[in-house]
């Protein structure tokens, strides 16, 4: 693989997309070995073919806020490869929400959704709107025009979006009512959906259900019991909660919660009642974390990120390379035995490479918090059967999911020394799948 060639030439036609390169790059160095293993898929471009998109669709949202003025915002979904199954990825509304992160995003799903095992391409979605300090009905309204220009390029078989930062429960239904209006159907479209009208149950918790099963099997490997480790964890919002909730109930005790106004830290544990308060915190709209040390009385560091307080685990559970370089030499030095990407890409580059060097237990976004998707896709199948899964069921084979991913990345990642390399036998893993069905399907 001419690896320099393919990233200089994106970098050509793609500049400036930062996010979208560094996933790409990533994921090409990983695979680089197995793939010159196959000269047939150099003769296919499989590599060409993958990295772009299939098509992208950008859009105008115009709406009108409450007090009668008109706004405007961008649209997007990224259907990015479709090879093993239906686009299927989140819609994330925020202001940070570019092309290049939406890419990215889309990219890292497709290798995400082939290691579920189950039939999902990769795509992703959003808008630069965001819902702070934005009314129900100002909501409803940018939600009902953003869909009334996607509905025609999605569908149960065609693409299946769910919601992402930004999207959630109210979201998810205000997009679905307008989708099943437009399109007169009532179909398993939307994941995420209320459990009154189609949802699943254990849906709001799975991605940091399923991100806890996969720390357990990789502490697993080294005989470590989770039980009385510590935790730190970025976020307050769905990811972190589900994240909190499922390290507690396995005998850990979580330190840290973070927002954009900085962390708190809880030597006592954020747990039980106080992982109520999180989703509290969550749908008061402030998007601030400083009122749970003020009602629970410990310390906030405005501004800082919690990677600088001593813990055995680290998951940042918020966004994309929140956790960088100078903050892994942190964690490194103050013992930390595992760290774990809930959210996607949430360690830059230079941080993994010396989380990696350093043999600390690293886990990549795409197979820690593919439990997410991986109960979207169990939404998806319960839809098709109209029919619904105890939460014991859901919550049985997300486990036995999040286990299968895990040993995925143990066949390609496992290093002549022991160590398991989780970010190469992630990419190897999921590429291999997706490559495999290309190769299957022909040039298209």
């Amino acid at each position: 693989m001419k690896t320099e060639s393919i990233l200089l030439a994106l970098e050509t036609k793609h500049p400036g997309e930062h996010e979208y390169l560094q996933a790409v790059k990533e994921v090409l160095l990983s695979i680089e070995e197995v793939y010159n293993q196959h000269p047939e898929f150099e003769k296919a471009g499989i590599i060409e073919r993958l990295v772009e998109p299939d098509r992208i669709f950008t859009f105008k949202v115009p709406w009108i806020d409450d007090q009668g003025n008109v706004q405007v915002n961008l649209g997007y979904r990224v259907q990015f490869n479709n090879t093993i199954g239906p686009y299927k990825g989140g819609l994330r509304f925020h202001a940070s929400v570019t092309l290049s992160s939406l890419k990215f995003l889309g990219f890292e799903q497709t290798f995400k959704n082939a290691l579920t095992t189950l039939p999902m391409g990769g795509g992703k979605g959003g808008s630069d709107f965001s819902i702070r300090g934005k009314s129900n009905a100002e909501v409803m309204r940018f939600c009902q025009a953003f869909m009334l220009e996607l509905w025609r390029h999605i569908g149960p078989n065609t693409d299946v979006p769910a919601g992402d930062i930004g999207v959630g429960a109210r979201e998810i239904g205000y997009l679905y009512g307008m989708y099943r209006k437009l399109a007169l159907e009532n179909t398993g479209t939307f994941t995420g959906k209320g459990l009154d009208y189609g949802g699943s149950l254990i849906r709001p918790e799975a991605t940091g259900f399923g991100g806890l099963y996969f720390v357990y099997q990789m502490l697993k490997t080294k005989g470590i019991d989770i039980k009385g480790k510590t935790v730190a964890i970025s976020g307050f919002g769905n990811v972190a909660w589900g994240a909190a909730l499922k390290a507690t109930e396995m005998g850990a005790k979580v330190v840290t919660i973070s927002g954009p106004d900085g962390y708190i830290y809880d030597p006592d544990g954020v747990s039980g009642e106080k992982i109520d308060y999180m989703l509290e915190l969550r749908n008061s709209g402030e998007d601030i974390v400083a009122p749970y040390a003020e009602k629970y009385g410990v310390e906030f560091f405005p501004g800082k990120r919690p990677w600088q307080q001593k813990a055995d685990i680290a998951l940042p559970c918020a966004i994309q390379n929140e956790l960088n370089e100078e903050d892994a030499k942190t964690l490194i030095n103050n013992g930390v035995i595992c760290v774990a990407e809930i959210s996607n890409m949430g360690c830059t580059a230079e941080a993994v490479d010396l989380f990696i060097e350093k043999k600390v237990l690293f886990g990549p976004g795409k197979a820690v918090n593919a439990g997410g998707v991986a109960t979207s896709g169990l939404e998806m199948t319960q839809n098709a059967m109209h029919l619904n899964w105890t939460a014991s069921e859901v919550d049985e084979k997300l486990q036995q999911i999040m286990k299968n991913i895990h040993e995925q990345c143990c066949i390609y990642g496992k290093q002549p020394d022991g160590y398991i390399n989780y970010v190469k036998g992630a990419n190897i893993a999921g590429f291999m799948k997706v490559a495999k069905a290309m190769m299957a399907q022909g040039v298209v």
